[in-house]
């Protein structure tokens, strides 16, 4: 819906909620689209969601909690009436209503799980971890024997009545509930009814383990074009699919994520208006103070080099420019290593040729900079020997950090350190130190000093 549509709309159900009018409020709602519901019960103050959610139509009301952050679904969850609560969780997905479940307090939880039509659905997924296939998947699938044919898998799909999202791939299992093949509608629709589904099917499943990561599960799925993807236990049972709109949330969430961690700060766990001032300071402060004891780096080696400063005043002149050019150079090769290593074009095994690759980027970059540092330099100085103090630094620190930048993501990586917090304010605090550190000795040994 059209953004300025959109607006009119809240307007409407804000006056309708002033009015205490929760009649044309739940009306209001129930007429959009589930993400259009959300974007408006989003923008409710807490009271008005509060008051709003209990009138809502169940399945109104489960669509909106299944778009909202999981802590805010908590928070309103813990404030509804138990019957108004269970009917809700009735109607979500039996992995939305786990997460839920395992979120709210023991008491409460049990509570509802002991009255919901799926109980043994939503029991067996509320024990897996949130960040794996076994807390993505949902059991809202239907598996195909695979001794019948077409015509009778057609007449099974018909009886199930299933939803949009779990019909593009069907899976095969044997007797054992064995993930054995996997088919998709078109090709039941135009094979001949007669046909066993065995000849049909493809026997080469793609499929993960209940405790596979979520991004090794976005990384399949993005691979292999898949729209559903099967997840199994030890033995092959298939427990469960994982559906594209999950794979969806998985990408916008790790990409959150680790955009946040390249700025050197904790991920939120709610929205930024919505989280307070005290927990963005926590989430922030502990990698602020400790990139602010690692810049005392930078003191230190000014310190130990404060003669040649004394010496040639105009070496200062141009640290700015030097640390902030190996400090961009050094994120810049974390970043395009980081995202080689996201799309798996890269590992700890390619470390070598990653490093060589970019030192060999680091030689052209520095010449280039160093060119025009040269020219920079004479401008401002006419002094041809300070300027190829500068140049030359310039091209050292160039390399420098892109060789630094190249190992520090797979390095990471390596020892189980998350890649997207070494780039950025790391990156740029190690350059910062080591930079002076060459420039200073550079220029010890060219001015003499």
């Amino acid at each position: 819906m059209d953004q300025v549509i959109l607006e009119d709309v809240l307007e409407q159900l804000r006056s309708a909620l002033e009015a205490n009018d929760l009649a044309t409020a739940s009306t209001i709602i129930e007429e959009l689209r589930p993400a259009d519901q959300a974007d408006l019960f989003w923008e409710l103050d807490e009271d008005e969601q509060t008051a709003l959610l209990p009138e809502l139509n169940p399945a109104d009301a489960a669509d909106i909690l299944e778009e909202l952050y999981d802590e805010d679904v908590v928070e309103l969850a813990e404030q509804l009436p138990l019957d108004k609560l269970i009917q809700i969780v009735n109607e979500m997905e039996p992995d939305e209503a786990a997460d839920l479940l395992d979120d709210l307090e023991p008491e409460q939880a049990q509570a509802v799980l002991a009255q919901l039509e799926s109980a043994i659905e939503v029991k067996s997924l509320a024990h897996y971890e949130d960040d794996t296939a076994g807390g993505l998947m949902t059991s809202a699938y239907i598996p195909l024997w695979r001794r019948i044919t077409a015509q009778q898998a057609i007449d099974t799909i018909r009886a199930w009545r299933p939803d949009e999202e779990t019909i593009y791939y069907l899976f095969v299992t044997d007797a054992l509930k064995r993930l054995v093949g996997v088919v998709n509608l078109r090709q039941l629709i135009v094979a001949d009814p007669a046909t066993p589904i065995t000849e049909i099917m493809e026997t080469d499943v793609v499929y993960v383990y209940t405790d596979t990561d979520q991004e090794e599960c976005a990384d399949l799925m993005q691979r292999y074009d898949l729209l559903a993807l099967p997840v199994v236990d030890e033995h092959k049972t298939l427990l469960g699919i994982i559906t594209v709109d999950d794979l969806v949330d998985v990408i916008q969430s790790e990409a959150g994520e680790d955009i946040q961690r390249m700025g050197g700060a904790e991920p939120l766990d709610r929205g930024y208006l919505d989280t307070s001032i005290l927990v963005i300071t926590r989430k922030r402060i502990g990698w602020l103070l400790l990139l602010f004891i690692t810049a005392t780096l930078t003191g230190l080696v000014m310190d130990s080099f404060q003669d040649e400063l004394a010496a040639a005043v105009a070496l200062s002149i141009f640290i700015p420019m030097l640390i902030g050019t190996g400090g961009n150079a050094g994120s810049q090769t974390t970043a395009t290593i980081i995202h080689a290593m996201a799309i798996g074009d890269v590992d700890w095994k390619d470390a070598w040729y990653v490093w060589l690759h970019e030192m060999r980027i680091g030689v052209v970059l520095g010449l280039g900079m160093a060119l025009v540092a040269f020219g920079l330099a004479v401008f401002w100085t006419q002094d041809y020997r300070l300027a190829l103090t500068v140049a030359t630094s310039i091209a050292g620190i160039v390399l420098w950090a892109t060789g630094a930048g190249s190992l520090l993501p797979l390095t990471a990586a390596r020892v189980g350190i998350d890649p997207t917090v070494v780039s950025g304010p790391v990156m740029s605090t190690l350059v910062d130190a080591t930079g002076l550190f060459i420039y200073f000795t550079i220029a010890r040994l060219i001015l003499g000093l």
